[in-house]
């Protein structure tokens, strides 16, 4: 066990401390950001706004949400091979805030870049910063996991604090107040990552597996064409010489991504030389892909479909305050922080009386949960269809219902592909399993297409699409996963056996 380190952050390394705040204004920005997408882009031209259909809002917002997702896997490769974790967080967050200032200026051309800016940033930054908390650690330290659940309270937090100054100055201020204070969060972590470097000790100088110059050369020639290609078409947007249709793209996106996923999916199961075992245990983690990418597509919500129902048919007024549409969101984060302890406690608590859950189960339950919040908007949804407005309990009941569903299903799904993976695909397991994310928030953006605040009596049925849809996979995954659970416990046929007397081999963990 690795001693704590003088100067260290609440006992952990005293580079904990350097991403963690890091991190906390990067969340800050991004969620105080993403509030506001859907809400600025389907408000009027008077009301400061684009003046988008919800379908076209809704498909960018997937777009954009899932786009940065996917970009992590580039950003990752990209600090593994070329530059190395400390200058792709610093680099990812100077392009982040460039992005976020280019959102500030009121201008509805540039909104569009600003949008792209953030995503190539973003894509740099956020994978490369939590693998150097990980870093921080010998593969021995105890320290770790209470490390990374400090670490992710320094999300909650920026979220939280995200929610509140950008969500007060986009209803009191103006949009684009608030798109700047996202930039100034950024600029604040910016600041303090430069005075605080010295406390990573090194970790993430370099990259971890250098490519020769001749193939970073050739990489970085790469890099410059696709950026060049992606100026190119924004350009070509602007001059009105190609003509995007964002539901469109969307689902052309959707079903890109879906196409990777499957084929990287095959290519290792088919085309690779991995045990009966691991093959086996693949089709387990393929059940808890599957549940990912649906829960995500329900979750995503949040930020489209159930913001735009926060602002047209809530009634948030209490006493004389009007509580600003984004503020809602913020319940997840604190749900986050009120239930983790117990869903931890919980688990450890099962595995003592022996009574562990398949990663399966626990997934299909999560997706169940989540679902039930649906259920919640489609009596809400009843009520605004019958003019009144509703109450914010319903609200906030679904977003709890979301985060029970949460914290079944995220930490217990990134444990199983650590676990189900081939050992020496985990990585790029990881990578595949990161899809999902992309895919399900891409889908979000579709499904909320369909919310139509001009005829607030197809909203239910919106709702209880979603919630069967999600139930009815969850159910089909829930049968199979007692199955699976087999499957998940197999040993890998490369671990150790060991001869017994009689000749026979018994097989026994590495």
């Amino acid at each position: 066990m690795s001693k704590p380190d003088s100067g260290s952050f609440f006992g952990h390394p005293a580079g904990l401390q350097t991403l963690f705040v890091t991190e906390m204004w990067e969340r800050m920005s991004y969620y105080g950001m993403r509030m506001l997408l859907v809400l600025f882009m389907t408000a009027t031209l008077q009301e400061g706004g684009l003046g988008l259909t919800v379908a076209s809002a809704a498909a960018i917002y997937g777009l954009y949400t899932g786009s940065v997702y996917f970009m992590g896997l580039p950003g990752g490769w990209i600090a593994d091979r070329l530059i190395g974790g400390q200058k792709a967080v610093w680099y990812g967050a100077i392009i982040i805030m460039i992005g976020h200032i280019i959102l500030a200026i009121p201008n509805d051309t540039t909104f569009f870049i600003g949008l792209i800016v953030v995503i190539l940033g973003t894509g740099l930054l956020k994978p490369n910063i939590g693998a150097m908390v990980g870093q921080l650690y010998s593969d021995e330290d105890v320290r770790r996991d209470s490390g990374y659940a400090i670490y992710y309270m320094g999300i909650n937090l920026g979220s939280v604090i995200g929610y509140a100054v950008c969500g007060y100055l986009m209803e009191n201020v103006g949009w684009h107040w608030a798109f700047g204070a996202a930039a100034i969060g950024m600029a604040l972590g910016l600041i303090q990552y430069k005075i605080t470097t010295p406390k990573l000790n090194g970790i993430g100088e370099k990259p971890v597996y250098p490519l020769s110059v001749k193939a970073q050369k050739t990489s970085w020639t790469v890099i410059g064409v696709v950026l060049a290609v992606i100026a190119l078409v924004t350009v070509a947007v602007f001059q009105g010489m190609l003509t995007i249709k964002p539901v469109t793209v969307a689902q052309y996106v959707a079903v890109a991504f879906s196409l990777i996923f499957v084929i990287y999916y095959a290519v290792i199961y088919f085309g690779s030389s991995i045990t009966p075992n691991e093959k086996k245990k693949l089709w387990a983690l393929l059940l808890i892909c599957i549940a990912s990418a649906c829960f995500w597509s329900g979750f995503e919500q949040a930020g489209s479909s159930l913001n735009l129902f926060a602002r047209d048919y809530t009634d948030r007024i209490v006493g004389s305050f009007e509580i600003p549409t984004g503020w809602f969101q913020m319940t997840n984060s604190f749900f986050i922080v009120l239930l983790s302890p117990f869903f931890a406690a919980l688990w450890i608590n099962l595995g003592k009386r022996m009574v562990s859950p398949s990663y399966g189960i626990k997934c299909a339950f999560g997706l169940i949960i989540m679902a039930s919040g649906f259920i919640v908007m489609f009596f809400a949804a009843q009520y605004a269809a019958s003019g009144m407005k509703v109450a914010p309990y319903w609200l906030v009941a679904t977003y709890f219902l979301h985060t029970v569903g949460e914290l079944c299903l995220s930490p217990v799904a990134l444990s199983a592909v650590s676990k189900l993976s081939p050992k020496r695909f985990a990585g790029q397991m990881m990578g595949v399993f990161v899809l999902t994310y992309s895919i399900g928030n891409i889908i979000s953006g579709l499904l909320a297409g369909n919310y139509d605040p001009n005829n607030v009596a197809q909203i239910p049925s919106l709702y209880i699409q979603v919630s069967l849809f999600s139930i009815g996979i969850g159910i089909i995954i829930l049968l199979v996963g007692f199955k699976s659970r087999f499957w998940e416990n197999l040993p890998d046929d490369s671990e150790a056996s060991t001869t017994n007397t009689n000749g026979s081999t018994a097989t026994t963990n590495a």
